[in-house]
């Protein structure tokens, strides 16, 4: 059996004629926790949407657990649970209605459903449909779909955008237990400090090109005691505050 879970060989992306993607050779291990970082335009959500399948590579190839999008489309989407930046709900749905919906599609049952409605604080909300949630509560909806199946590949794009420092600190705590459970986790984050408290290896990306791939403790090595800031610092040419 292959160590790595996931692998990006020589993947390029273009949308009409313009690269997104330059060429990524991207390898992550089961259990392993990834950070991808980078400004706006780098590239972060592109490459996670086609982990998820919902776009796919102008050239190059990506596998999950040996398993290739093209090949089996339905295999392949039972290794990942995807929790995009935003989502468009169906109007007058619940969130136990939302969650019972993708249950479905994963032959899950209502039990579970509760289960990860409790877990990310929504048990409560009754008859309000996920449209009138705030921010907040639309990014722990998404969460839960996304841990719903307990899949092999957690994918994150921008996971905490919205949260409260509540939440903030409980989503931590779900994500780390997730990995220390042999989950296999890729997230993209402008948040240094998320980076930092969930990954166990940060990707930096920087015009559709991994510019630095590494350990976290390696990076603090190599660039002092702010770490990843000063990476980022470096890397992207900041002179003032860092990004938050």
């Amino acid at each position: 059996m292959d160590d790595h879970l996931v692998r990006f060989d020589s993947v390029h992306k273009a949308f009409k004629g313009k690269v997104v993607i330059e060429e990524v050779n991207l390898h992550i291990a089961r259990g392993e926790s990834v950070a991808l970082c980078g400004g706006n335009g780098a590239g972060k959500s592109t490459l996670l949407r086609m982990l998820a399948g919902i776009v796919q590579p102008t050239k190059g190839t990506i596998t999950v657990n040996g398993q290739a999008w093209q090949d089996n489309q339905r295999k392949y989407a039972h290794n990942i649970g995807f929790m995009p930046d935003d989502y468009r709900f169906s109007p007058g749905l619940t969130a136990l209605e939302t969650l019972l919906f993708w249950a479905k599609l994963r032959g899950l049952g209502k039990d579970r459903v509760k289960e990860v409605l409790s877990m990310v604080g929504l048990s409560d909300t009754g008859s309000k449909p996920v449209v009138s949630f705030s921010k907040g509560m639309r990014q722990r909806i998404l969460f839960a779909q996304a841990m719903l199946a307990e899949p092999p590949l957690i994918i994150m794009d921008e996971p905490t955008n919205g949260l409260d420092p509540y939440w903030m600190d409980t989503f931590v705590t779900l994500v780390r237990q997730a990995v220390s459970n042999g989950q296999t986790l890729l997230f993209s984050t402008h948040q240094l400090e998320i980076a930092e408290a969930l990954a166990d290896r940060i990707v930096f990306l920087r015009d559709g090109n991994v510019v630095l791939d590494g350990k976290k403790e390696d990076i603090r090595q190599s660039h002092g005691v702010l770490g990843l800031q000063e990476a980022f610092r470096e890397l992207f040419g900041i002179t003032g505050g860092f990004p938050s």
